[in-house]
Parts: structure tokens; sequence; C-alpha cells
């Protein structure tokens, strides 16, 4: 199966340091470019880590503080300079719609084909490759987290195939799907010749208190990335700004029976010991890493 790239342009909280930008994220697979929240200052980002925001066909939402969304008007002027000329197709909580036409108010002058879509939850895009849903945090305001689903497909046994010298005609096709075919006057059984390689889950669960909706949607991922702005120390401040410590978010993780859990959107505050951090929710959750600006990783 065709690996999911997910590169970390930004991996701070509302304020940036001299390491960490505002929050984004890129997802490639296939044809697909995801761009998840869009901090200030990405577009210098993209620039850095070598990929072209040319490519971006889906951009994700998940709330409307501007550390997420500040970057949008400088991507957009970026986009239009280069000869962007896709429909780039927008998804956010509610709101959403009122948000994009005032920033396409302030960039007169610098407007690209936009589509936009609130959404609420549930899955709101379904093609034969893949799905995304997403799930109502709580945050203060219309907050989304979002979950990409690569779906199980059926693959045939190549040496199956050559030892009954099958062509490569619509009868492998019909296998594919499952379906029984005749060659040489015999049946050919498809659960014989194809086996299910599993696709997999990947989700983000970025600002929002800890609540029970959040080990729901995270269910069974494969990779959980979430936010852990603080450690239990704070988690005081946590509550009032309706923000995840590092226990909260691998308590996530295992109650979700996730297979491994990374760490973005931390606090200034821990920029010199961020080993904090990463320390306190591998305590519960051993299959953790903190991640920084520009790491990438497969799945």
């Amino acid at each position: 199966m065709e690996k999911v790239k997910i590169t970390f342009l930004g991996t701070s909280n509302a304020i940036p340091t001299k390491k960490r930008n505002h929050t984004a994220i890129v997802i490639n697979y296939k044809n697909e470019t995801i761009l998840v929240d869009c901090g200030e200052g990405t577009q210098r980002q993209f620039k850095i880590a070598g990929i072209s925001p040319f490519k971006i066909t889906r951009l994700l939402i998940t709330h409307w503080h501007g550390d997420h969304i500040l970057g949008l008007p400088g991507l957009f002027q970026t986009l239009v300079m280069s000869g962007y000329e896709k429909t780039l197709k927008i998804y956010g909580p509610k709101r959403t719609k009122f948000f994009l036409s005032t920033i396409e108010k302030l960039m007169s002058e610098h407007k690209i084909n936009t589509s936009a879509e609130e959404i609420i939850s549930g899955k709101f895009i379904d093609t034969p490759e893949f799905s995304i849903s997403a799930e109502s945090m709580e945050h203060g305001t219309p907050t989304l987290a979002y979950s990409l689903t690569i779906k199980d497909k059926y693959r045939l046994d190549k040496a199956k195939i050559k030892s009954l010298g099958l062509p490569n005609s619509a009868l492998l096709r019909d296998l594919k799907k499952g379906k029984d075919i005749k060659f040489n006057n015999k049946k050919i059984k498809a659960s014989n010749i194809t086996y299910l390689e599993k696709g997999k889950k990947i989700t983000i669960i970025l600002d929002t208190a800890f609540n029970k909706k959040a080990i729901e949607f995270a269910k069974e991922s494969d990779l959980l990335i979430c936010e852990a702005m603080f450690t239990s120390e704070d988690e005081v401040t946590a509550k009032e700004y309706k923000h995840l410590t590092a226990s909260q978010a691998a308590e996530i993780a295992k109650k979700s029976k996730s297979k491994s859990l990374l760490l973005t959107h931390l606090s200034q505050r821990y920029e010199k010991e961020p080993g904090k951090i990463e320390k306190e929710a591998k305590e519960i959750f051993p299959q953790t890493k903190t991640v920084k600006d520009f790491d990438t990783i497969l799945v």
C-alpha cells in the first residue's frame, strides 16, 4: 500500500518561538496534498520544507483562532502570484464561509477560486481510495478533529495469477472486485487469488479540552496526532483555556487503542525543555513522540 506522508510545518501554540512556527500540517497521499490549518508564516515553511503549495488540493480548518488561520491571506497571495488555477476545496466548522469571505474582501486583488463546506460531524469526503471524517471538539468556538481513513484493498496474488496463466484482462478486474471467474473452462474463486490489504487511519486532534468524543473518534488509529500544550503541572490552566495536557493526550491514545501518538502544539513555556511533554505522555502511552517543525512521518 502506498504510504501517507505527513510533514509538520508548524508545531507551536498561539505564540511561535525561534524553533516552532504556528500550526500547519501537510498530508500527501497519491495525488492529494491536504493542508490542515494554516498558521502565520506557513507559506515560508512550505519553502523551507521544499513542498510546493501549488499542489494543495484540499484545506482542512480545525477552528478559526488566529494561530491556525492567519497564514491564509499570505498563502492565497502566493498561490495567485504562482498562477494557481485550481479550485481550492476548503472545509471547516460553522462560520467558515463567513470568515473566508472576510479574507477574500481583504485580498480583493489576490483572489483564488475556492469552494467552502461547513462541517458539523461525520464523513464528508468519500472516494474509492480514502475517506475523511470530522468530529466536533470542545474549545469555546466551533472546532473539529479530523480523521483520514485509507480504505482496505483486495490485492491479487501475482504468483497465483502467473501459475494459472491468467492474462492481463477484465478477468483480473473482476477478481479484484471479489467476483469468481471462469478461465479455460474452470471456475476460479476470487477468494483463492486475492488477499486483503488493511487500510490505515490517521486522526488529528488539535485544540480541545479533554472529552470522551475524542477517544471514540480516534478509535484504533494507526497514528494519532494530538495537541499537548501543557504538562499536568499546568492542568488548571489547560482546563481554563480548553487545551490538553500531555497525560490527557496519552490517555486518549491509550483508551482509543491507537498504535502511535505524535504530540504537537506545544506551549512556548517548554521551549527549553520540550522533553517534559514527551516524558509525561510516555508514562501512560509509551509509543509517543513529540514532533518539531519539518519532521516528516510515513504511515
